[in-house]
Parts: structure tokens; sequence; C-alpha cells
């Protein structure tokens, strides 16, 4: 287990202290990323309210998070799915050869 750290980050113009068990450049990576929708947000919209561009920002990550974890599951499905259609034909493949059973041939 990581030892619990302090990281400084900057987000939307303030500077916060996080406490965190993730290395700095992980949590780094996680600020650009924030960062990175925030100034998406300020360029398409006219708001300057930073409470506003904070939870607009929020909602898209939110949304991204929710894309990738359907992308996750139909990934999963498709994994299990060819899987099982595997372990099938290695079955059927066995099949004749188990415990001394060999296919029979005319």
């Amino acid at each position: 287990m990581e030892e619990e750290n302090f990281v400084e980050i900057k987000v939307l113009g303030q500077t916060f202290t996080v406490k965190t068990d993730a290395g700095e450049s992980h949590i780094q990576e996680v600020v650009q990323y924030v960062n990175e929708k925030i100034d998406e947000i300020l360029t398409k919209t006219k708001s300057v309210s930073s409470l506003n561009v904070a939870i607009l920002a929020a909602l898209n990550i939110a949304e991204d998070l929710l894309k990738e974890r359907e992308k996750r599951k139909v990934l999963l499905r498709e994994v299990n799915l060819k899987s099982k259609d595997l372990v099938e034909k290695i079955d059927i493949s066995l099949g004749g050869k188990e415990a001394g059973k060999f296919p029979v041939r005319d």
C-alpha cells in the first residue's frame, strides 16, 4: 500500500492541496484532464462564472466516464462470448480423446 502524501494542484486558477495515496504524476495527469475539460468549456461558452464552468466540466467528465463504462461492458461481453466459444471448440476437439476415447473411423 502506498503511503498518503499531499500534492498541490491548480484548477480554474485556484490552488488546492490534496491528500492522496496515488503518485503525484497520476494526480497531475488527472488535473491536466480536468483543466483540459475546463478549457473546452471556456472556449464553447460565454459563461464567466467559475461555478458554471466547473459544473459543465463535471458533466462532461461524467459523460466521458459513462461512455467508457459502456465500452468496457461491450468489450467484456465480447470477450466472454469469444471465450465461451473457444472453450466449446476445445471441448469438442478434446471430447473424443478424453479418458481413452478416440474418434471412431469407418
